[in-house]
């Protein structure tokens, strides 16, 4: 009797850990599927700005979208920062959340007062570090092996 005891416990303790594995991989992939999703917006937000920036100088059209776009990038940081990492990937969200305050920054600087200042988005080094942040992509999908 002690012994089918002591084997359902050692059963029961394999199967916790096992659904706590599996939960944590889950986990890993959700994340890995927000963070390059955050990449890719930040990739076409990159691909798009140098273009936009300079049209905006003389289509007012432009210069409101650019501003909506800029808006928008800014909501979707903040959202991404909130997430809660799995533990595999706590250090490098970290790292992301800390590039991602530093271009916070510099579109705050851009919308000086709630609208774009262009001058400010011209001399800014955002297109320099969504390109850092994109570096991070092979680490990123590196979590999903």
């Amino acid at each position: 009797m002690r012994r089918l005891m002591i084997l359902l416990l050692v059963l029961s303790t394999m199967m916790l850990s096992a659904c706590s594995f599996l939960q944590e991989a889950n986990n890993s992939l959700q994340y890995v599927d927000q963070a390059t999703e955050h990449i890719n917006t930040l990739t076409n937000f990159a691909e798009q700005a140098p273009q936009m920036i300079q049209d905006a100088a003389t289509n007012p059209e432009t210069k409101q979208k650019l501003e909506d776009q800029l808006m928008s990038l800014k909501t979707e940081i903040e959202q991404f920062n909130l997430i809660d990492a799995p533990s595999i990937a706590k250090d490098l969200h970290q790292q992301l959340v800390d590039k991602n305050k530093e271009l916070l920054q510099e579109i705050n600087q851009a919308l000086a007062n709630g609208h774009l200042a262009l001058d400010q988005l011209q001399n800014s080094q955002i297109i320099t570090t969504i390109n850092n942040i994109i570096s991070f992509q092979n680490r990123i999908e590196n979590l999903g092996l």
